[in-house]
Order: structure tokens, then sequence, then C-alpha cells
């Protein structure tokens, strides 16, 4: 490997750990929250998603009704943005292992139960919180986001492969290969019937 590479994947998972880092710092910051101010805060955010679709809507309702609307919206957004912050570190995590694991099962695996690790460390911090609890169907859902993150690198770097390919690139060196020049590689491929 050459020492451009190894300096090039050095600075890559410097990035990727610090991203990652800070999406820690992000979710134990929330999770250390105590139950009157994650409430809040969840409310808060409810409030403004309803108060956004009140106005998207053709006629105002009641405020009765929005009340109501953002107390229901309250448990669904909390959970959707758990799933959105363990996507993301399935992302990093997967982005990060990239850099240094040639398996790719071994990469699924490994993201996989870095973020089920993450996620229970999570829930077993949030148990020591006052008014908080632990949950393990919370650990189930942030690991499936984790792994729906990853999922979306792996459909992202194969979609990228086949539009390369499509456009006729040369995907190891980046360079494009003359339409002349891919027609005649297409012919020497196959080979020609002589009687």
């Amino acid at each position: 490997m050459c020492i451009k590479c190894t300096y090039k994947r050095f600075a890559v998972t410097a990035v990727l750990a610090v991203m990652l880092g800070l999406l820690y710092c992000l979710i134990f910051g929330f999770s250390g929250q105590d139950a009157e101010q994650s409430g809040s805060l969840s409310r808060l955010v409810s409030g403004k998603c309803v108060t956004m679709l009140n106005s998207l809507a053709g006629e105002p309702w009641s405020p009765d009704a929005v009340d109501r609307m953002a107390e229901a919206f309250e448990h669904p957004l909390r959970k959707l943005a758990h799933f959105g912050e363990y996507a993301c570190m399935g992302i990093l995590v997967y982005a990060l292992l990239c850099q240094w694991v040639e398996n790719r099962r071994m990469r699924y695996l490994l993201t996989g139960g870095w973020v089920f690790l993450s996620a229970a460390g999570d829930e077993l911090h949030q148990y020591f919180v006052p008014g908080r609890y632990a949950s393990f169907l919370d650990v189930l859902l942030d690991t499936s986001g984790g792994v729906c993150g990853m999922l979306f690198c792996v459909l992202a770097v194969k979609l990228g492969i086949r539009r390369a390919e499509n456009r006729g690139r040369d995907i190891h060196g980046g360079k494009a290969i003359p339409k002349k020049k891919r027609n005649s590689i297409k012919k020497e491929a196959i080979p020609s019937e002589e009687v």
C-alpha cells in the first residue's frame, strides 16, 4: 500500500472518529436529561411540528386540537429521533470500519455489534437518571436504526459503482474510458465465430 493511501486512510479515520465522538456526546447528553427536561424538550419539538402542520393545513385547527395532536406526536417523534441518531452512528461506524476491515461480512457484524453495545450502554445510562428507565425495546429500535444506516451506506456504494460502470468509467483509476475503446473491449470479450 502506498504511503499517500495510508495518510488518506488515517485522515478519513480521524474525521470519522471525531464525528462519532460528537454523536456520542449528543446521544449521551440527551440520555442524561432527567424526565422533566427530556419531556419538555419532546413537547417543544412535537408542538413545533404540529404548529408547522397546522400552518400547512387549509383550515386552522383549534388550540385544543393542536395540543392533543402535539401530545400524540410526542412519543413517535422521540422514537424517530432515537432511530435517526443511531442511523447516523451506523453510517459513521460502517465508514470507519471500511477503512480498516477488508471482509464485508465482518464489517456488517462489527457495525451491528458496535451499535447494539452503544444502544445498550445508552439504556444502562438512562437507568441511573432520575425519572428515566431502561428498555430493551429501545435497544432493539436503536440497533435497527444503526443497521438501516449501514445498509444505506452499502446501497449508496453499490449504486455509485453501478452508475460509474454505466458511464464507462474505470472505477479503480477514476478515468473515463472513451466510447470507441469501450466498444472494442466489448467486442474482444465476445469471441467471434469463425467458419
